[in-house]
């Protein structure tokens, strides 16, 4: 699996945003399912998700300040790569 996401540094704190699917921000569950999940990837980071409205602007869900931070930075100001990860899933 291919995720867009950036590691940030601000204020001495560590970061992950990443782009998600609207539908994963807009359930509570979902969201949750998908931080706890991507932890591994990002250790001992705060983990804050982030997906487009219907309107182009950014929707962001995880830790209030870092969430509040983001939304006074503009989406080409974040410095996003491509992860390459794998999500084991139990059945």
């Amino acid at each position: 699996m291919t995720i867009e996401g950036a590691v940030i540094i601000e204020k001495g704190v560590t970061f992950a945003v990443i782009h998600v699917a609207p539908e994963v921000t807009r359930y509570t569950i979902k969201s949750t399912q998908t931080r706890r999940a991507l932890m591994r990837f990002f250790p001992g980071m705060p983990i804050i998700l982030m997906s487009l409205a219907p309107d182009g602007s950014p929707q962001y869900y995880g830790r209030k300040d870092i969430a509040d931070f983001l939304r006074s930075v503009r989406l080409d100001q974040i410095p996003w790569k491509k992860y390459h990860i794998v999500i084991k899933t139990t059945s």
